[in-house]
């Protein structure tokens, strides 16, 4: 658990007018031209508060690596003659003086960046006393102590406008997503620290475009508090990430398919009908809780005898056997195979775990 963070409701901060947030401008600042032209198309479907990419970390050289400080001037004129917001990455002081130099309103640190804590303190010790809002990415490694310790150091300095982009980690075998969301890492960040903004950024997860409406709901499912998504007057000829970005009109049409969700029961009926359920649920956790205990104790019985047998607390015969049984006995409840699946190669590790403690246990001897 995270402790002594001090992070100012976003509400307090950044002026939502629609439900749900959502930010939103190209991936790249490629022109004058094409950078107005857009935040123009976004700003009349009711977005006021734009991204777009001034330096862009790419893994290899030679492909675009932004405009930098000219992109900056393109969006000083920009934030005036269209009365909009602006967010843009940063990675090291210069950017950060430069930004503010162009009085950019929210600053945000990339995936890239957020992995290497020097990177992080020093962004952290360049914003310090200005209290200029900022938001974290993930690492681009599924690391939640990396994420955690981006925002403290950032909280640290006295920042406290604070927010959280999930944007999908890397990882190892294929995915349909670019970058796998791991929610489950988001959902401990939120644990970690509930007062936490958390905005979802759906076109880096998917990097195309036509999965980006089902993520957004998944994440407004999910109770995030936004959403940031890539659009460009003419994706399929972007600068960048040209198959993740979609046009303004077809965001507009996204969002209107969009269900947000309350975060809070307000009905007292349902209300009490919600704590109900959620009594029997704890109850059943409980008895979860009891027969998983009732397990190991007798996996620590299988470990004696392994002991004495001296066989190995791994058995690929018995592993293959349980994985085999319990997947029949899943579908005959209607249980999804994959949940468990992973779900008793987590039991299955601790049985390990609890027989290899049992087979290496040493004899207390007897002192005469």
């Amino acid at each position: 658990m995270s402790k002594n963070l001090n992070i100012e409701p976003i509400n307090n901060w950044m002026k939502i007018e629609k439900n749900p947030l959502v930010i939103s401008g190209p991936c790249s600042a490629e022109t004058y031209d094409q950078l107005f032209e857009t935040c123009k198309q976004l700003k009349s479907y009711g977005i006021n508060l734009m991204r777009a990419g001034v330096w862009k970390p790419r893994t290899r050289p030679g492909s675009f690596e932004g405009n930098g400080e000219e992109a900056l001037k393109w969006i000083s004129e920009i934030k005036k003659e269209l009365d909009i917001k602006f967010t843009v990455e940063v990675a090291n002081t210069n950017h950060i003086e430069l930004s503010l130099k162009y009085d950019i309103d929210i600053l945000w640190i990339g995936a890239r960046t957020t992995v290497n804590p020097f990177s992080v303190q020093e962004i952290a010790d360049a914003i310090k006393g200005t209290n200029t809002p900022i938001f974290i990415k993930n690492p681009i490694n599924p690391d939640l102590s990396l994420w955690m310790g981006a925002i403290e150091r950032i909280n640290k300095v006295g920042i406290n406008k604070i927010g959280a982009i999930h944007r999908g980690f890397s990882t190892m075998g294929s995915s349909r997503y670019r970058y796998a969301p791991l929610w489950n890492i988001a959902i401990d960040l939120k644990s970690n620290i509930p007062e936490l903004p958390i905005i979802c950024d759906p076109s880096h997860i998917c990097g195309n475009r036509e999965m980006i409406l089902e993520t957004s709901q998944k994440a407004l499912d999910l109770g995030y508090d936004g959403l940031i998504i890539e659009s460009h007057i003419d994706p399929d000829n972007a600068w960048s990430d040209a198959k993740q970005q979609v046009t303004p009109k077809v965001l507009s049409s996204m969002i209107k398919k969009l269900k947000t969700k309350n975060k809070n029961e307000k009905n007292n009926t349902y209300k009490h009908l919600l704590n109900e359920l959620r009594d029997h649920i704890d109850d059943v956790d409980k008895e979860i809780i009891d027969v998983l205990a009732k397990r190991i104790d007798l996996v620590e019985k299988i470990g004696e005898f392994k002991k004495e047998q001296e066989l190995t607390s791994f058995q690929v015969k018995r592993w293959n056997e349980i994985t085999k049984s319990r997947i029949n006995w899943a579908k005959d409840k209607n249980l999804d195979e994959n949940f468990i699946k992973n779900l008793y190669k987590l039991i299955h590790l601790a049985s390990i775990d609890a027989q290899n403690k049992v087979i290496h246990k040493k004899k207390n001897k007897i002192k005469i």
